[in-house]
């Protein structure tokens, strides 16, 4: 039997490529969007895969309209990819933050829980749920402490999740997912906004890029593997939650340096700190440990940052 499965929020970076994925695998792939009749799906277009996949609307904070959209697919798998995704439009926008993420994720899991159908459901979880790591990288056992609207929203997802697997039995799981990067991501991520900058400065613009903290430090890895750890999040005997990361961190400057420099560029002669982009908090260290993925389910990141830089800035013409 075909296998079928509802990714919500299908056009973003995510689930442009993971209903890339699963098509190949030769899934019937459905997707989410507030209004399907008019949306563009400009990312899947980009993938060329928007004539194979079937739209249906879905508001995720509206139990009603999730009800619909699962009827109408009838899933094996729900990804719920959905939901303000940027930590910092979360500071300027942590209601809209809350409610796309917090009720979205309930609202799933609740008619998921009344359905007949045993269906599996990953829930897109964040590294920032860690805030600040120290030396030792986060692993699933780590304590949260998130610094932000988005990392709040994350962590009680997160929770959501663990607390109907665990009392009512259904397939649920959190991949904590740290950061992933892609041609796809938009202009208001901080990765996409450098190589976008570089890649016109190389070409003869005269103009400075504006950043703020320099100094912060992320785990980078590449988005297409990314969701092939959310598929095999799915096909293992029993739900569990994993961290999926690359178990490297850089700091920002070093992937503004390395950006640049595929541009045959130096940096420091085209950037400007803006003190008008620092955050209220900042998480200044982000570090996953991937060791449990690698054993369970035999996931590991072959692209580390450096690998991510070149590929965004080959491919940037996707956007």
């Amino acid at each position: 039997m075909t296998m079928k499965a509802l990714i919500c929020g299908v056009n973003g970076q995510d689930g442009s490529y993971l209903a890339q994925l699963l098509l190949a695998k030769g899934y019937e792939v459905w997707g989410t969007s507030r209004d399907a009749n008019v949306s563009a799906m400009s990312n899947l277009k980009a993938l060329s895969v928007d004539a194979k996949v079937k739209l249906v609307s879905m508001a995720p904070n509206k139990s009603e309209s999730v009800a619909n959209a699962i009827r109408v697919s009838d899933p094996d798998e729900i990804y719920f990819l959905a939901g303000q995704s940027s930590v910092g439009v979360s500071f300027e926008k942590p209601a809209e933050t809350m409610e796309g993420i917090v009720i979205g994720a309930l609202n799933l899991l609740e008619v998921i829980r009344l359905q007949k159908k045993r269906i599996r459901f990953f829930n897109a979880g964040s590294g920032e749920c860690f805030g600040n790591v120290s030396d030792t990288a986060a692993n699933e056992r780590t304590p949260f402490d998130p610094c932000s609207p988005y990392g709040v929203a994350k962590a009680s997802s997160h929770w959501l999740v663990r607390t109907y697997r665990e009392s009512f039995g259904i397939y649920a799981c959190t991949g904590i997912l740290f950061n992933h990067e892609s041609p796809l991501r938009p202009q208001r991520f901080v990765t996409q906004k450098i190589v976008s900058a570089a890649k016109r400065i190389a070409r003869g613009s005269t103009e400075r890029l504006q950043l703020g903290r320099l100094d912060i430090s992320r785990d980078w890895g590449w988005a297409p593997e990314y969701v092939d750890a959310m598929w095999r999040m799915l096909q293992q005997d029993a739900p569990q939650d994993f961290v999926i990361a690359t178990g490297e961190t850089n700091t920002l400057e070093q992937f503004v340096a390395a950006t640049f420099a595929v541009n045959n560029l130096d940096w420091r002669q085209h950037v400007d700190i803006s003190d008008a982009l620092f955050r209220p908090t900042d998480i200044s260290r982000s570090l996953g440990d991937p060791a449990k993925a690698a054993q369970l389910m035999g996931w590991q990141a072959r692209y580390k940052m450096t690998d991510v830089v070149a590929m965004m800035a080959n491919a940037v013409s996707l956007k």
